[in-house]
């Protein structure tokens, strides 16, 4: 069985500084003194633990970390949902056909999600069709929120329709909203607003009755679900008391639930197996964040650790993914 990594990132060659010196925009990406920076809309990210572009070293590092296939997703930061909007189909396109290349040079060990300019819903479907139907992608990874609206909104329901339609793999990566000028504190933004993100989105999505709708969509939450898992009794507590909540649902939000996919980067031994028993042992895949520093380095050594039959464990590293996405 091939261990499947579901949750990794990449900036591809052509979307970089390197690639056009004279576009500002692009991010540069550099090593100094053993450490990895990215050059980005004003800011020096040093998150980046590990490599960030070049995919025979990208491929190198997760073998190391005993992983076989890698699903590569964008950088959620290159969404560019708030640039005009030629230039973010555009730029979406770029990052795309990279991708496709990657998987066309690299299978069957890469896969790829690509991106799509969610503000605006036309151009949204026919970008995520061309990545299913022509570039060979699985599907693409978007952001918890659209410049401020939320995914659960009607105006995206053009582009939940599409994907359910193609059988479109969605994942779903926090981008800022929760939190406001706090965030700026103690790497807030990260250790509590991203999972926050998450788990709001997904929140939306449930009450809006967007999963009622669709109950085919294949839609992965990062970093577990977030802090929805733990809150889904309030949730379903709300749909009993109050009328607002059960507005666009016919069962409690729980109900739901099972319809998401999660991945295991939540760092905590006792908390991946309380998901585990929440959702089944189907809902769940192995994920990483790589490169980041709020990854998992070793992301098999956390599911092994589970106190859980070799059956299940093999589900959670690869059969799972592999089942979904028919590798």
């Amino acid at each position: 069985m091939a261990v499947i990594d579901i949750h990794a990132h990449i900036i591809v060659p052509e979307i970089t500084r390197a690639a056009a010196p004279a576009e500002a925009w692009r991010p540069d990406v550099s090593w100094q003194g053993g450490r990895q920076f990215v050059a980005f809309g004003g800011k020096r990210i040093g998150s980046a633990l590990r490599e960030f572009v070049d995919i025979e070293q990208i491929l190198v590092e997760q073998e190391q970390a005993g992983v076989d296939v890698v699903v590569l997703t964008p950088w959620s930061s290159l969404f560019h949902y708030d640039a005009d909007l030629e230039a973010a189909i555009q730029l979406s396109r770029v990052q795309n056909e990279a991708l496709a290349r990657l998987v066309r040079e690299h299978g069957p060990r890469v896969a790829g999600l690509g991106t799509v300019a969610m503000q605006d819903s036309e151009a949204a479907v026919a970008e995520l069709k061309r990545c299913v139907n022509e570039l060979g992608l699985l599907g693409v990874e978007i952001g918890t929120n659209v410049n401020g609206i939320y995914l659960g909104d009607d105006r995206f329901r053009p582009f939940w329709t599409a994907a359910e339609q193609v059988g479109a793999f969605v994942e779903i990566h926090p981008v800022s909203g929760i939190g406001g000028p706090t965030n700026r504190e103690y790497y807030l933004w990260n250790a509590y607003a991203n999972p926050a993100e998450t788990a709001l989105t997904a929140a939306h999505m449930i009450l809006s009755g967007l999963l009622e709708a669709h109950p085919s969509l294949k839609i992965c939450l990062f970093h577990g679900g977030g802090h929805l898992p733990y809150q889904i009794g309030r949730l379903d507590r709300a749909f009993k008391v109050r009328p607002e909540a059960r507005q666009r649902i016919g069962a409690p939000p729980s109900s739901y639930l099972k319809q998401f996919y999660f991945d295991t980067v939540i760092h905590s031994a006792e908390a991946l197996a309380y998901l585990v028993d929440l959702v089944g042992v189907d809902q769940v895949m192995l994920g990483s964040d790589y490169p980041f520093d709020m990854g998992y380095d070793r992301p098999v050594e956390v599911v092994e650790a589970l106190d859980l039959p070799e059956a299940d464990k093999a589900r959670i590293l690869g059969g799972n993914a592999a089942r979904l996405l028919g590798f």
